[in-house]
């Protein structure tokens, strides 16, 4: 039995494009933010950095919530979902991790990432086609986030872990989603022009 969703229709690959674009950015803005906000409060992991700490895959779950609301019915919305109750727990986790330091902030904030780049992945799979075009930068900030996971966990391990890793990741994430807003922006224009 095949996974794949029906084409949506014009219009509704119009609203579905434009919400997106919306998300995207705003969420890509958000992490470059929180991003810059960390980088200077996280030399003590105190009531301030574990606050920082849980906002930010809060920033994921709220994202999540939105998608799922905008995205059609199919199976994507089911990965959405679970991709954004795994945010809420993560964000209870690494607020309880922070109590014990940086080795156990890092472990929770890559098992995260390592689940979380793997639903987008999923998600960006099941998007790509005529409508939300090659979703390129979601495919690589998913494995990128995967395989960053997997290294903070090695990390969390040695000898000097550090939390300054966190900020070049969001930075990153933020990135990669403005990237994929402003291509969504550009396949909205060709097709506006397309039709004109």
């Amino acid at each position: 039995m095949s996974t794949q969703t029906s084409a949506p229709a014009p219009a509704a690959a119009t609203d579905e494009r434009s919400s997106l674009l919306r998300l995207y950015l705003s969420r890509g803005v958000l992490a470059v933010a929180w991003a810059l906000a960390f980088a200077g409060a996280h030399e003590d992991v105190d009531a301030v950095a574990i606050t920082l700490l849980a906002v930010y895959p809060l920033i994921d779950a709220v994202s999540s919530l939105l998608d799922h609301r905008a995205a059609p019915n199919g199976p994507e919305r089911r990965v959405i979902a679970f991709n954004g109750v795994l945010s809420t727990l993560a964000a209870v986790a690494l607020g309880i991790a922070g109590a014990g330091g940086v080795a156990p902030v890092l472990h929770v904030f890559g098992a995260w990432a390592i689940v979380s780049g793997a639903a987008q992945v999923i998600v960006g799979l099941r998007r790509r086609g005529p409508e939300l075009g090659k979703q390129w930068p979601t495919l690589i900030s998913g494995g990128l986030s995967f395989l960053v996971g997997i290294t903070y966990n090695i990390q969390a391990v040695g000898d000097n872990p550090s939390l300054d890793v966190l900020s070049v990741y969001a930075t990153g994430g933020g990135v990669w989603f403005i990237l994929q807003a402003l291509l969504l922006g550009w396949k909205s224009h060709r097709l506006r022009t397309r039709t004109t």
